[in-house]
């Protein structure tokens, strides 16, 4: 494993010098880890703390009633419990892998944003025995066989020396990030928010991928996103952009899967 050992711009065209941060770690692609209300406008945030529906609770609870319905009816959640996978979220990675052919034995693969599961376990079947899966969420996951899970902020260094420290020296061949950040509901923060986490991704990917290597990752269509796949076809040789048929039609994500890493 490499890790990276220059700074580079960032996708708002800010150096890591010249944005005042410093770290142990060098990144190849964008800025350090660093807070995040560097990346949102102040009355943003604040309007964030004291916003709420005009409506109240009395719509909050119709909404949600809303979405249980439609999530329990939903095809793949009904498959997933009929399957044995962890969540609707595998459907993904199985039509990723049926078309992009992303996953083989014996590979070494990162899986960010992994609860509950749905992700790493269908690497897991794929990579078999010879394999490594390696996943990290803030979220609690229960154990699956044949997959190291490292449990913490992704944002902090001391989960992404945890990773660093179970990969070894081990080359890794697929990064994939499905994170989100919790959303507002309010573009203003939840759009820079997750450019945050999938500018975090791509450079662990730029530290750990072998040359040939492979990255995807769910972005949100919106500010930022134009300069993050420039970034992206800059470090790898084919980048296509995926929708899924068990990602919602109404979500603005999409997944960005970057392939033969330059090393």
């Amino acid at each position: 494993m490499v890790r990276a050992n220059r700074h580079a711009e960032n996708v708002f065209g800010e150096s890591a010098v010249s944005a005042g941060h410093s770290s142990a770690l060098q990144y190849r692609f964008f800025a350090p880890r660093q807070v995040l209300s560097r990346y949102v406008p102040g009355d943003a945030v604040a309007r964030s703390r004291t916003s709420s529906p005009a409506s109240g609770k009395h719509s909050a609870s119709k909404t949600s009633k809303g979405w249980l319905k439609e999530h329990f009816d939903d095809q793949y959640v009904q498959r997933s419990k009929l399957e044995g996978y962890r969540s609707r979220a595998s459907y993904k990675l199985l039509e990723l892998d049926e078309k992009d052919r992303l996953l083989v034995p014996g590979m070494t693969v990162i899986d960010l944003g992994a609860a509950p599961g749905g992700w790493s376990q269908v690497a897991a079947e794929k990579v078999g025995p010879e394999g490594v899966v390696i996943a990290s969420d803030i979220l609690e996951m229960d154990a699956l066989a044949g997959v190291d899970f490292i449990q913490g902020d992704f944002t902090e260094e001391e989960i992404l020396e945890a990773i660093l420290a179970t990969l070894g020296e081990r080359p890794v061949d697929l990064v994939m990030s499905d994170m989100s950040p919790n959303m507002s509901g309010m573009a203003a923060i939840d759009q820079p928010q997750a450019m945050y986490l999938v500018e975090l991704a791509l450079d662990l990917a730029g530290q750990t991928l072998r040359p040939g290597g492979t990255f995807l990752a769910k972005v949100f269509q919106g500010e930022g996103f134009d300069e993050y796949l420039k970034a992206l076809r800059g470090a790898f040789t084919r980048v296509v952009t995926r929708k899924p048929g068990a990602s919602r039609a109404r979500s603005r994500e999409v997944y960005l899967l970057a392939q033969g890493f330059r090393g």
